[in-house]
């Protein structure tokens, strides 16, 4: 953004997400100054300028957590959607560079633009540039990609950083030796987790209800919300964890054996990152 003039000596301005100030003295550099005056710091249009840069870090989280759910869920997105969006910084520094699928889900692509009609721009495994023009497009799940691979060796290629988790999201595959009436992981039971449960799953994304943390994916049509448990000591905080669930929302529990791939593989998912466990029940890519 622009610099914006404050009393007689001084103009201010958000920089890296932050109130900067720079003099407009004839012997002023142009550059910001390290700190900001004491003069300015009670300016009330300091202080709009710091509630924009609230707002705007907000809205950056906002739209981080919005693409996350399309990447979990992995839900066609209207292009149309796409093409509003895409102009906002927020929204495609959260965008760029995802795995994108358009009409033909063996042909991804790396997303680098969106054009304000909708069509998609895209580096495809052979390294061109090619023009998708899909009435929705879809931000899949990693484990429906089958050339996961190979996308992630072309993303270091060229050196690719995602904003959301997508290609390096850890991924667990269902073993197929699990028995029809098991309807719960066992193995991360009686793991001691040494900080406050709430705290650790807040900050890793997940929710707690009672004494269990939870997270949730639309899968098949329906809300699966894995579920594990845990029995917390608040008086040393420290948490010893259970057993890991899955269950339809406002429905019945699933035997493992009806569990879809990115439930299965966000469940365990949440369960290893609590616990830091290894864990040999599915495989992780």
């Amino acid at each position: 953004m622009g610099w914006l003039p404050v009393g007689d000596s001084y103009e201010i301005s958000l920089v890296d997400g932050k109130v900067a100030a720079r003099s407009t003295g004839p012997r002023a550099g142009g550059r910001p100054l390290k700190t900001l005056p004491k003069a300015l710091r009670d300016d009330p249009e300091v202080e709009r300028l710091r509630q924009l840069a609230q707002w705007l870090d907000r809205h950056a989280a906002e739209c981080l957590a919005r693409v996350d759910a399309w990447v979990v869920s992995s839900l066609p997105v209207p292009t149309g959607l796409l093409a509003r969006v895409w102009p906002d910084p927020a929204w495609q520094d959260a965008l760029r560079d995802l795995v994108v699928l358009g009409d033909d889900p063996a042909e991804p692509g790396l997303l680098r633009d969106v054009t304000d009609t909708g069509d998609l721009r895209v580096v495809n495994l052979d390294g061109d540039t090619v023009r998708l023009s899909p009435v929705s497009a879809t931000l899949p799940h990693p484990v429906h990609l089958p050339d996961l691979r190979d996308l992630r060796e072309f993303a270091e290629e060229l050196d690719v950083t995602q904003r959301v988790e997508q290609l390096h999201r850890g991924t667990w595959g269902r073993p197929d030796d699990l028995r029809q009436r098991d309807t719960t992981v066992t193995d991360f039971r009686g793991t001691t987790v040494p900080n406050r449960v709430a705290t650790r799953a807040a900050a890793l994304g997940f929710r707690v209800s009672g004494s269990q943390v939870t997270c949730r994916v639309w899968e098949a049509g329906r809300t699966i919300e894995a579920a594990l448990r845990f029995d917390e000591d608040y008086w040393d905080s420290e948490a010893t964890l259970g057993t890991l669930a899955w269950s339809v929302v406002d429905g019945p529990t699933l035997r493992l054996t009806e569990v879809g791939p990115v439930a299965w593989s966000e469940g365990m998912r949440m369960a290893t990152a609590l616990s830091g466990a290894v864990t040999g029940t599915g495989n992780k890519a």
